[in-house]
């Protein structure tokens, strides 16, 4: 009973949040204001967000093929196609199961390539620790390039205190795991060394590729088309089209981060992209219909290509079988 509830929690809260900000968001704005964000809709140039959905399409095929990189130095070649549906599915996943996209991967690799869930989950998180160092890169590259107007924007929505109260709950945490995965006897601290184990192996996997240097290469062109595709899909409307450098940058790295937050960015992606954008003096009803023109477009491409691979991926490797 404990455990159902405490998954309903992790369901549930995120998606409450997301909902709270979309409320939040809209009853700030009067009936001129909301006429204004449906004019925004009507009147943007979706050629622009189709190019910028492509753009995102692209850099799934590279992440599905660099992917490979990593299984490689443990003994696994998966079928590219595979990989790029197994990425779908998890991106599909993401938006009813916060954080589960990374667990379906796993589980989709071990059902039709046998690559063990434990190895393959390890490369995952090994993509995931190289994902952070560049989203940190643009973070700093953010910061540099307008760090007053960004540091008032976050002192403003996320308070310090709470930012360290956070980080030393991790902590303590992290060091509570660590006695208990050294001193206990027990079953469960047994099957969770097993585990560690394998996922070691999948984790420092991209210490053993012998392309390393394409593996480098794939990683800047995926981050690469994340950006470009966030900064084409600023032209769909004439009131973002004509941004700073440094504005873009900035608004990229607030929404990349807002997808943490709820289900894939419901709610907070469109919030805190149109917050950041009003503090470099773009109208908050301009920002408000940009945030979720991106947000809605990508989501359409997640469903659409999550969906088909759910369905495609048995009858592919039926055939191929």
């Amino acid at each position: 009973m404990k455990k159902s509830f405490t998954k309903f929690l992790k369901i549930a809260l995120p998606l409450a949040l997301g909902i709270f900000l979309v409320y939040y968001s809209y009853s700030k704005f009067t009936p001129e204001q909301l006429d204004e964000i449906t004019f925004y809709f009507k009147k943007a140039d979706y050629t622009f967000v189709a190019l910028s959905v492509i753009l995102t399409l692209i850099s799934h095929i590279l992440r599905a093929t660099r992917w490979n990189l990593l299984l490689a130095p443990i003994g696994f070649k998966p079928r590219v196609l595979n990989n790029f549906m197994a990425i779908s599915v998890a991106y599909l996943m993401n938006m009813f199961i916060p954080k589960s996209g990374e667990i379906s991967r796993g589980i989709v690799l071990d059902k039709y390539e046998d690559v063990p869930f434990d190895k393959g989950f390890g490369t995952i998180i090994s993509e995931r620790v190289v994902d952070l160092v560049f989203l940190m890169a643009f973070t700093a590259l953010a910061l540099f390039l307008q760090f007053d107007e960004l540091y008032a924007f976050l002192t403003e929505t996320i308070k310090p205190s709470k930012l360290f109260m956070a980080f030393g709950a991790l902590a303590i945490l992290g060091l509570l795991f660590f006695v208990f995965l050294k001193y206990s006897k027990s079953t469960l601290q047994k099957k969770l060394k097993q585990f560690l184990l394998g996922l070691k192996d999948g984790v420092f996997s991209i210490f053993k590729m012998k392309q390393k240097t394409s593996f480098v290469i794939q990683t800047f062109l995926i981050w690469g088309l994340y950006f470009f595709s966030f900064y084409t899909a600023m032209f769909a409307l004439p009131e973002t089209s004509s941004i700073p450098f440094g504005t873009v940058v900035i608004a990229f790295v607030v929404g990349s981060f807002s997808f943490a937050f709820t289900n894939s960015g419901f709610g907070t992606y469109p919030f805190f992209v149109a917050a950041i954008l009003a503090v470099f003096g773009i109208a908050e009803t301009a920002g408000t219909a940009f945030g979720w023109i991106v947000w809605t477009s990508n989501i359409c491409s997640i469903v659409f290509f999550g969906g088909l691979s759910f369905l495609f991926l048995p009858i592919y490797n039926k055939v191929k079988a």
